[in-house]
């Protein structure tokens, strides 16, 4: 396993451990933050469904699925403008 791989999982093991902090501090629980994490990831799945007809484009990668599934629809719109100030 090369070292790119043990950063990569030594990563997600810490933003599942944030996310799951998070949850516990929450009163609602686990639940509205896995909402809120797949309504990102459905989100920026609808963004790269609309390339077609709106030229905007988001890759599948670890940096943009984590922002997505963290930050939700909000992460996105932040993803997008981004991208928009950077181009």
């Amino acid at each position: 396993m090369d070292i790119m791989a043990v950063i990569f999982l030594v990563l997600g093991g810490l933003a599942a451990a944030a996310l799951g902090a998070r949850a516990a501090a929450a009163r609602e629980g686990f639940l509205p933050a896995a909402v809120n994490g797949l309504l990102g990831l459905a989100a920026l799945l609808a963004v790269n469904l609309t390339t077609k007809y709106t030229g905007l484009h988001l890759g599948f990668n670890v940096f943009n699925g984590l922002t997505a599934g963290v930050l939700g629809i909000p992460g996105v719109v932040l993803l997008l403008l981004v991208q928009w100030v950077i181009t």
